[in-house]
């Protein structure tokens, strides 16, 4: 997916959020770091996707406060906060005559974990609120909604015999492991890809082996610090693992946005964030999407 004129102010916005949170005060160094990135992203073509540009807005983040992970707080937190939901979660699917879908919803429900294209609270403890109050919120309405393409991704699944499952955010990685364990029950390889280096709050290897993914699935760095999945900045590891995966189950916008025009089986889930990318799906903002590409 390419970027639209309608991103700027978001990549803006992101910026400036990141940028106290990271801990940049002064309202003239905050000036400064916009300043920046305008002049940085005015150098990308529309032809390139938004986690492109949006790897340069929080290189420039980090650079600007001298901290090489703004959010790494945060991710803990919502480590934390997901891991009390867990057992809660876990006993819905055991009792849900559809478990496969069950899971399925609640690891689109997860997807609510963005402190990028959500914009929470830049305080923790009000970002912690927030995102309690949002999952909650999330879980009654994902509930009700139909996922259209849920039976072509079940018969995809049965197909399939390795699997490559794109994480997005720390905290979401808690959801996902509700559909590892899913995936595992149905005797599947599983391959869960996290980001190389600090970005948002995208997963690392270390916030996946905290949540225990490794129980059910081999654990692999991206070797990259973009907030997607772009290809050609991804280490010869994840690339062997992206060209021999049978299906890829890609997690949130980011991933979506770099791997959406690729010619590869491709599920993307994910909760609708932003007007371009409602636009760009046909779907409703906030809306539980479960989207199939295959691949040519």
């Amino acid at each position: 997916m390419r970027t639209y004129l309608d991103c700027f102010p978001c990549f803006l916005k992101q910026a400036l959020e990141a940028g106290r949170i990271a801990g940049i005060k002064r309202e003239d160094e905050q000036k400064r770091l916009l300043c920046t990135i305008v002049r940085e992203i005015e150098k990308f073509s529309l032809k390139a996707s938004p986690p492109e540009i949006g790897r340069i807005v929080h290189f420039w983040v980090r650079k600007s406060s001298k901290n090489p992970d703004p959010f790494k707080e945060i991710k803990k937190q919502s480590n934390h906060l997901a891991l009390k939901l867990y057992p809660e979660l876990k006993k819905e699917i055991e009792n849900s005559a559809h478990k496969l879908l069950k899971a399925v919803k609640l690891s689109i429900a997860g997807n609510v974990i963005d402190y990028g294209a959500n914009h929470l609270s830049p305080s923790l403890d009000k970002s912690l609120d927030s995102l309690s109050a949002h999952l909650k919120k999330t879980l009654k309405e994902i509930e009700n909604q139909s996922l259209s393409c849920f039976e072509k991704f079940a018969k995809a699944l049965k197909r399939a015999s390795i699997i490559l499952y794109l994480a997005d955010n720390a905290g979401e990685v808690v959801f996902d492991r509700l559909l590892l364990e899913e995936l595992v029950s149905l005797k599947k390889q599983v391959i869960f890809a996290v980001r190389g280096a600090p970005i948002i709050n995208d997963a690392l290897i270390e916030d996946a082996y905290f949540c225990q993914i490794d129980r059910y699935a081999q654990i692999l760095s991206n070797g990259s610090d973009a907030p997607g999945t772009v290809l050609n900045l991804c280490s010869p590891d994840f690339i062997e693992a992206y060209q021999k995966a049978d299906l890829v189950i890609s997690k949130g916008q980011g991933n979506f946005e770099s791997l959406s025009e690729e010619k590869k089986q491709i599920y993307f889930l994910l909760k609708v964030k932003c007007s371009v990318l409602a636009q760009n799906i046909g779907a409703k903002i906030g809306s539980a999407v479960l989207i199939g590409r295959d691949g040519d």
